[in-house]
């Protein structure tokens, strides 16, 4: 432990209000809002300030597309980035800059159309493109798109910039953050959650937020309760400088790209994961059976070490080191045959890139629940537990609002949005 780390430590409080577990967007978010409201928080992060996949992400800001149970909860978090990229201490690359879903066949024109007749009118900018609108804006003269589903007002950001400035900001405000600092486990008293234990010793609170991520379903099969989540590797990469073809995000079936503030683009293929196979994948199964069909042919399953590794790990105790300690970051491997066609498809698809040159490849892994929707809620027969995990590969954009109102049910305060669409009950097998 270097001196750096001792003084962070040193520094660590013995009871707070809330302990936040997971450094993470959503867990920073909900620092930031305590702290804003003179609420005494320790965040306890077991590597560095988003570390996974908080800064591993696309960077995308949108309503666009998005389930509508989350769009209540994304409007607020639209408000807060906007908010938030004024207040930091940097430029995060912030930009309303437009999100486009492009399409190449009628299916996708239909999907686009599907969603807007479900979003009924809660995303008001949101509109389809015309063919000759869609090439243009994907910098194409041979009308190859057939159209396009775009909303003017959403946004993006640098991950890698943004989250850990959102940390330096909830600081400034009064939040404890402690980095290389992981919780083994949860204190109680009686059915009520009472602090937590770290491996640098135990904090009192009065409640506990748990957005760890792809760590959250361990550390609760731990505490003898279940969370339908599992994980999966996504792969991305950046490019070179290139000459902009637009502002505007760009999503297509074989390529979907973002501008980034050094000139380049991020790039990735929707939907194509790695799926590896551990404990947990299989006592969950069942649950995710119907969305793992549905995504069949993009799913790539896997199995190997990690199968007895840390997230397939089941049960400690708090005196021994527990799986966050033994990976402080989750750094898998990119998927770099699939990069090298991503980058193809890239280059095809949108002429401007036909120079566009690759400058590094990169992975992370996204938690997701069964219906692909976010947990932010309290947990049945533990008070002062709130779990906010599962974001499923959307928790960028959504993490402000997701971090806001964890903090409000963690303190009692009137909920910006209805959390019971959100609760984490839905996944239980014996409700009526």
């Amino acid at each position: 432990m270097n001196s750096a780390q001792q003084q962070n430590h040193s520094k660590l409080p013995r009871k707070t209000g809330v302990v936040i577990i997971g450094g993470g967007v959503v867990g920073v978010s909900a620092a930031l809002h305590l702290a804003e409201r003179g609420i005494a928080t320790v965040l306890c992060e077991k590597g560095r300030i988003a570390g996974e996949q908080s800064s591993r992400n696309w960077g995308w800001i949108r309503r666009q597309g998005r389930d509508v149970t989350e769009l209540p909860l994304m409007e607020h978090s639209r408000a807060l980035w906007k908010r938030f990229a004024t207040e930091v201490d940097e430029d995060i690359g912030y930009q309303v800059g437009g999100i486009s879903y492009i399409a190449e066949t009628e299916a996708e024109m239909a999907q686009y159309q599907s969603w807007l007749d479900k979003a009924k009118g809660m995303v008001p900018d949101a509109r389809l493109l015309t063919r000759s609108e869609t090439n243009e804006l994907a910098g194409r003269s041979d009308q190859h798109f057939i159209g396009a589903l775009h909303t003017r007002g959403d946004a993006y950001a640098e991950p890698a910039l943004a989250v850990p400035a959102l940390a330096r900001l909830a600081r400034k405000r009064g939040a404890v953050i402690s980095e290389n600092t992981a919780v083994r486990a949860l204190q109680h008293q009686g059915a009520r959650v009472s602090g937590v234990v770290t491996e640098n010793g135990s904090i009192s609170s009065d409640a506990v937020i748990l957005a760890g991520g792809i760590w959250s379903r361990a550390l609760l099969e731990n505490e003898g309760l279940s969370f339908p989540q599992l994980a999966v590797i996504s792969s991305a990469l950046r490019t070179t400088s290139v000459s902009r073809i637009t502002t505007c995000t760009l999503g297509a079936s074989a390529a979907s790209l973002r501008p980034r503030a050094d000139g380049g683009y991020t790039i990735a293929r929707s939907g194509v994961n790695t799926f590896e196979m551990i404990p947990a994948a299989i006592s969950h199964l069942p649950a995710f059976f119907p969305l793992l069909k549905q995504e069949w042919k993009n799913v790539k399953f896997r199995a190997g070490r990690s199968f007895f590794g840390p997230l397939g790990r089941r049960r400690w105790q708090v005196d021994q080191r527990s799986p966050f300690e033994v990976v402080r970051t989750m750094n898998p491997a990119p998927d770099k045959k699939l990069m090298v066609d991503v980058m193809h498809s890239a280059r095809t698809l949108f002429p401007a890139l036909k120079d566009a040159k690759t400058v590094e490849t990169w992975a992370g892994m996204i938690d997701f629940t069964p219906d692909e929707i976010a947990v932010i809620s309290t947990v049945e027969k533990t008070e002062g537990l709130i779990l906010a995990s599962g974001m499923s590969g959307h928790g960028f954009g959504l993490g402000p609002g997701a971090g806001m109102l964890a903090a409000q049910l963690a303190t009692g305060e009137q909920t910006a949005v209805d959390p019971a669409a959100l609760s984490l009950s839905r996944f239980n097998s014996e409700k009526g």
